[in-house]
């Protein structure tokens, strides 16, 4: 296997690849120099030299980044034998408490240890988290936080997940953010709410036998790996072992590979440079690179596979721009780095558009190896997008793994049908969310039949909804909605009238037969519709999940499990999270997406577009009230202030991090999406549109050509 692609290998990835079976190696270098190439190659050289499949552990911090391991081993020509063990840390922790459940329950603190354990989900958390935190709400906690309740209670977690891949109790979170604090020490008091409704949480957990993932990992970590037995399983059955991308793993990953590697019989550790994007979920770059010192040696990789001498220059001058030391690269920047000032937001998207459709229709560009980019991709701003390339007739697709099940049209259309074929549940969707549902469920019925539609048959009877006949409608009225959507209208409220009739489903059951028997049969808008079809089957899954986990929890109460999950879906609490959509995507389409959900799919493209240059988006966090990354870490010294000069050199580092790592994934040129007005209306001087035009005006001073001034752009 590996000499049938090893041809195309360079000498240095070929020293790794056909390293001695037992060696241990670190090796690291830039994005796009090989690297996880060489892993994966690795991987099939140990397999080629006998070492059973059964004994290779490849650890990844993030499935996607999985794909190129997952995709060698389901090659047709892989020779028959075992499985080889592709798993994150956080998924072998939950193997782990499952297998050994009996061993630790009582010793870590659960209240019902010979009962099994319920794994909640990223949704499944959040929903018992409201549980825990809503009677606190009442009492008046977080008064002074101007912040949706989804968002709390994500932050509340999102701190005990920190606790807990960081390596520090739980119980310590309220006073470390506390004594960071450099604002009004009253605002102090919400650090100790958060703490409180951490604990209460966690206890409550206990008491039931609840892990969320900050649970599962100190379980682990405090008792299993302490725990001879499995330990010994562990080191003993997986003893080569192969680490990708540790720099966005977590110290408590970082551990635990310090511990196992002494006991290897090979290793490959892979660390790539200047990346750490995952901060935000407790990424360590430093604690990763430490790892050098168990292996016996360390390569590095140089050069790119992707990028060109001139891609490297503007990556080079763009770093030291942001005063970040990088090595100086010959290059002609301008030919890599195109962009062109406009005034409004809008005329920006219609110049990108433009150029797209040059780069497909004229220059012979494949839409796939292009890239869309903006640091939050908005709703309005993906269908801005989307919109226009489809009237030039360039296939695109988006995506936002992040992007909650709630505000999918499809995710609408299917609750709002759900609440219309339970009506003793109470909830009465709006005439216009009717109408929506019905436009997308029924198809050719555009908005304004589909409003009138709704207009005449949906009733509100003493707060039961209900839908009328179409049959019932004046002639006049059938005439203009058309007898054929009238017939398609009527097939589906009979259907639900008969559902509604006969005895309650749980809902995934419901949405299951709904989708299978009318909305995806043909007439019906999900026909045909793999997006649509897509998002139904996440949404079931998402059902199946919650009612799985919660049946015990509602046993006692008066909601059906359906209601409860629609209240909240409403109140934003479910906010369903999958990789499915990381799959079963076309290929050759145009990709929209954030910049740092680019960056986690580690894919390389000829073209990108950065969009809103000029905007802060680029350079500031995101706004999070009661957690903070880098004061959750164990870098940050314990009694230290946050202050303003902390969070200049953070974001600095991060957007330097950023743009450098997204430009050793481009291959041709950068183009930048710039507009003196954002999408809000407001001026955009941000600071990547700063530092791009120092980078222009020390080229124009070299080459005596004009910086960043078309369309008449001010000169920040």
């Amino acid at each position: 296997m590996t000499q049938s692609v090893g041809l195309s290998l360079t000498e240095q990835q070929r020293a790794v690849v056909e390293r001695p079976v037992k060696s241990k190696v670190f090796l690291e270098g830039p994005a796009g120099s090989g690297k996880t190439t060489a892993g994966v190659l690795r991987m099939l050289h140990l397999l080629d030299s006998g070492v059973p499949a059964e004994a290779m552990l490849v650890a990844v911090p993030q499935r996607t980044l999985a794909t190129p391991y997952y995709d060698a081993l389901h090659s047709p020509d892989l020779a028959p034998g075992g499985q080889v063990t592709v798993v994150t840390m956080g998924g072998l922790a939950r193997r782990m408490v499952d297998l050994f459940w009996p061993l630790v329950a009582e010793k870590a603190g659960f209240g019902q240890p010979e009962s099994k354990p319920t794994f909640l989900t990223l949704e499944t958390a959040q929903y018992f988290m409201a549980r825990v935190v809503r009677p606190l709400l009442e009492q008046g906690y977080f008064e002074s936080l101007v912040i949706h309740r989804n968002r709390l209670y994500s932050q509340v977690l999102d701190d005990l997940n920190k606790a807990a891949v960081v390596g520090f109790p739980h119980t310590e979170i309220g006073g470390r953010l506390k004594a960071a604090w450099a604002g009004d020490p009253v605002e102090k008091r919400i650090y100790d709410e958060a703490q409180e409704c951490a604990t209460a949480f966690r206890q409550h957990c206990l008491d039931h036998n609840l892990l969320d993932f900050s649970l599962q990992m100190e379980v682990f970590v405090k008792h299993l790996w302490t725990l001879p037995l499995c330990r010994g399983y562990l080191l003993n059955r997986y003893t080569h072992l192969i680490a990708d991308n540790v720099e966005e793993d977590t110290p408590v990953a970082h551990d635990l590979l310090r511990d196992w590697l002494p006991h290897c019989q090979s290793a490959l550790v892979i660390y790539d440079e200047d990346a750490g994007y995952r901060r935000f979920l407790g990424a360590d770059p430093e604690s990763a690179h430490s790892l050098s010192e168990l292996c016996d040696e360390t390569v590095r990789f140089t050069g790119s596979h992707v990028t060109s001498p001139d891609m490297e220059a503007l990556a080079s001058r763009l770093a030291r721009s942001l005063d970040r030391p990088a090595e100086p690269a010959s290059g002609n920047v301008l030919s890599v780095l195109s962009y062109e000032f406009q005034r409004y937001h809008p005329q920006m998207l219609d110049w990108v558009t433009g150029e797209i459709e040059r780069l497909v229709t004229e220059e012979g560009v494949p839409p796939g190896e292009i890239a869309v980019l903006a640091p939050f991709l908005t709703d309005s701003l993906r269908f801005s997008l989307m919109t226009r390339l489809e009237q030039r007739g360039v296939p695109a697709r988006s995506h936002r793994p992040s992007r909650a099940l709630r505000e999918e049209p499809s995710t609408r259309c299917l609750l709002t049908l759900a609440a219309l074929a339970h009506p003793r549940w109470g909830i009465c969707p709006s005439r216009f969310d009717v109408a929506y549902a019905l436009m997308l469920a029924i198809e050719d019925l555009d908005l304004v039949r589909a409003q009138l539609l709704a207009g005449i048959v949906y009733r509100n009877q003493d707060g039961l909804p209900a839908l009328g006949s179409f049959g019932k409608i004046n002639a006049e009225m059938q005439d203009r909605l058309t007898y054929v959507l009238g017939g398609r209208y009527e097939n589906l409220r009979e259907w639900i009238e008969e559902y509604a009739g006969g005895p309650e489903a749980p809902l995934d059951h419901f949405l299951s037969r709904l989708f299978g028997e009318v909305l995806s049969q043909e007439g019906y808008g999900f026909h045909r519709n793999y997006d649509a079809g897509e998002v139904a089957a996440n949404l079931i899954e998402s059902v199946q999940k919650f009612r799985w986990v919660t049946d015990e929890a509602l046993a006692e109460g008066e909601k059906p499990l359906g209601q409860e999950y629609m209240e909240m879906v409403e109140d934003g609490v479910v906010a369903a999270q999958y990789v499915r959509s990381w799959r079963l995507q076309p290929e050759d389409a145009v990709l929209l997406a954030p910049a740092y959900t680019f960056l986690m799919a580690n894919r390389p493209v000829d073209y990108q577009f950065w969009l809103n240059a000029g905007g802060r988006g680029w350079w500031e966090r995101l706004y999070q009230p009661l957690t903070h990354p880098y004061v959750l870490s164990r870098h940050w010294p314990r009694d230290a202030v946050w202050t303003d000069e902390n969070e200049y050199q953070t974001r600095q580092e991060a957007l330097y991090r950023l743009t450098r790592g997204l430009i050793h994934r481009c291959r041709s040129k950068v183009y930048l999406g710039i507009s003196e007005l954002g999408e809000q209306g407001f001026e955009q001087q941000g600071a990547l549109l700063q530092a791009i035009q120092r980078v222009l005006r020390q080229v124009q001073a070299e080459e005596n050509t004009t910086p960043l001034r078309s369309g008449g752009a001010p000169d920040v």
